[in-house]
Formats: structure tokens, C-alpha cells, sequence
């Protein structure tokens, strides 16, 4: 069986979906079957809330103070179980809730969510990962298309009205110039942006 709840250096995840409507060219998924202190996070289906809740309270959250949900897949492609689960540990544990997304989650679902995660997601990081449509879509190779980049960065300036931290984060993958182009549209937008070091 595949792990919902899993650990990575010093921090506790949640993989409720293995769906994604990218395909990045350096999508650590590529590299194996598990990570950290998951032997698998390959799911054969996407776990129901009460099997989500059952991996939660199995598990001594005792020694954390934050709930990341990013696994093997976009967390919201089940934004209804990711609401409800993470509505769950914040009663429960009264645990931070940070979310790591794609920052696609209105065309996923086919609405505005950003105000759904008021309440719910106390951090927010995003994968901007481009400087532009184009880019955005050679790097990420999202079944959006170059719809995907402009829906991104409106899901971004929703999030700083409900969520308390956002920032945005790059791979380093692309060119320095690139990055550079990043941070001035995070600049631009008021939000943080972190270079992330590619994993191989």
C-alpha cells in the first residue's frame, strides 16, 4: 500500500492524489517509487477522507507544528479532501498547514478556489518555474497549454487575499536570466521567491 503520510528531512506530508495535470521535465516522481520515509507514495487510486483520516491518526504528529501537502501528485486535484483532511489535523493537532502546489488548482476544478483555502491553508508555495506562457509550457508540458501560465499567476494574486504566507518557487532548471525574470515578475507581485536546487 502506498503512503498518505509520510516524512522527509525535518517535515510531515500528505499524498492524497497521484493526479497532475503537468509533467515536468524535472518532476522528482521520475526518480523513484518512494521519498524520505515513504517506501512508495505510488497510490492505486485516490484514497476516500475516511482512509485519509485513518493515516492520520495512526500517526504521532506529536513532534510537528506544520502539515505539508505535496506528494506525488497536485494536491488539488482532491481540494475537497484536501480541505476537509486538513480542517481535520488543524482541529485535532493544531497543526500550520502548508500547501505546495502547481498553482493550477481554478483550471483543475473549474472555478475560483483560492477563497475555499481561507481558514484552511496557513502557507502556500507555488511553482512559477517560468518567466512566461511559452517557457511555462516547455518546462511543465501542462494538458492546459499556455492557458496554464496566465491562470497561475491569477490563482497567485488571489491566494495573498486568503492566505496568510505565499511565495512563489523556481527549479533551478532554467537559465539564470530566466530565474532573473522570475524574480521580477515575484517582484512585481509582492511574493517571495525561492530557487530550489534540482534533486536528479
Amino acid at each position: 500500500m502506498a503512503d498518505i503520510v509520510y516524512t522527509y528531512g525535518n517535515s510531515v506530508y500528505m499524498n492524497i492524489t497521484n493526479k497532475c495535470p503537468c509533467s515536468c521535465v524535472f518532476c522528482i516522481r521520475s526518480n523513484g517509487d518512494g521519498l524520505g520515509s515513504a517506501e512508495s507514495l505510488w497510490l492505486k487510486k485516490d484514497p476516500t477522507l475516511e482512509e485519509i483520516e485513518d493515516e492520520i491518526n495512526k500517526f504521532d504528529f506529536s513532534p510537528y507544528s506544520e502539515v505539508v501537502f505535496c506528494g506525488y501528485g497536485e494536491p488539488t486535484q482532491a481540494l475537497d479532501n484536501l480541505i476537509a483532511s486538513a480542517k481535520y489535523l488543524k482541529e485535532k493537532y493544531g497543526l500550520k498547514i502548508r500547501l505546495n502546489s502547481n498553482g493550477l488548482s481554478d483550471l483543475i476544478n473549474g472555478k475560483e478556489t483560492a477563497k475555499m483555502l481561507e481558514g484552511v491553508v496557513d502557507s502556500i508555495s507555488i511553482s512559477l518555474n517560468a518567466p512566461n506562457a511559452k517557457r511555462y509550457q516547455e518546462v511543465s508540458r501542462s494538458r492546459f497549454g499556455e492557458d496554464a501560465f496566465p491562470a497561475l499567476l491569477k490563482f497567485a494574486e488571489d491566494c495573498k487575499k486568503y492566505i496568510p504566507k505565499i511565495k512563489f518557487t523556481v527549479v533551478d532548471v532554467i537559465s539564470k536570466e530566466e530565474i532573473a525574470e522570475c524574480q521580477k515578475i515575484a517582484d512585481d507581485m509582492g511574493i517571495p521567491l525561492r530557487v530550489r536546487e534540482w534533486i536528479k
